[in-house]
């Protein structure tokens, strides 16, 4: 297996910085976002290493601290486009990983495509089909659609954490781990209740590769009681 990645450290040479050459057709907020997207050194250690996405750097924090992927499992990416957190998964040596999204993924080498709801009540035979077995780990990296508003994009993000957990408690083996995105805020009891109940230990993470500024965290659950 070759080398993990490493994301981009604050050490050693720093990226020259780009300016955006025009920015007609584009409203402020557009403009903001490129010239943050193209200043960005986990974007560019993803265009570099081939990362679909940032995002990929943030599971290799996340599997750096807590040893998610494991050889051998069985993995299970919901809402995984554009696929960098699948392609994590396959380089890590997982034996079967299913990515699961509404929208279209290019394929991926190593992994299974499905398109789908997975709140849909026939996901959970059709994942087991794919996979060949329960699921060591299931990850969730989904987030709803912001509104801007803190106190409701707060609640839809932990009601769609919920979803998921009740997919996950679905197709989970004994011992195995779960992780979804929140946002910080105090509306998680509805979610942390059922989860503590049904896992020996729940804990919450930042990886460095989560911009400062964003309110995202993660909640990590292993060791899953059936």
């Amino acid at each position: 297996m070759s080398r993990p990645p490493r994301p981009p450290a604050n050490g050693g040479a720093r990226a020259e910085s780009v300016v955006l050459r025009s920015a007609r057709g584009r409203s402020v907020a557009s403009q903001r976002w490129l010239t943050r997207q193209l200043n960005d050194p986990y974007v560019q250690a993803a265009q570099r290493e081939g990362w679909r996405s940032r995002a990929a750097f943030k599971l290799i924090e996340l599997d750096a601290r807590f040893h998610l992927l494991k050889p051998g499992a069985r993995i299970v990416d919901l809402g995984a486009a554009p696929g960098g957190w699948t392609q994590v998964a396959v380089q890590r040596g997982a034996a079967r990983v299913v990515a699961l999204d509404l929208l279209p993924v290019a394929p991926i080498a190593g992994a299974v495509l499905l398109a789908g709801d997975f709140t849909d009540p026939a996901m959970p035979a059709r994942l087991a089909e794919a996979l060949g077995g329960p699921a060591d780990l299931v990850l969730s990296d989904m987030a709803p659609n912001t509104t801007g508003h803190a106190a409701t994009d707060h609640l839809r993000i932990v009601a769609l954490a919920e979803q998921a957990l009740a997919f996950a408690r679905e197709v989970l083996a004994p011992g195995g781990a779960f992780v979804a995105k929140v946002f910080q805020g105090g509306a998680e009891r509805e979610l942390l209740v059922p989860m503590k109940q049904a896992f020996r230990s729940v804990r919450h993470a930042k990886p460095p590769a989560s911009r400062a500024q964003s309110a995202e965290l993660y909640v990590i659950a292993q060791g899953y009681r059936s």
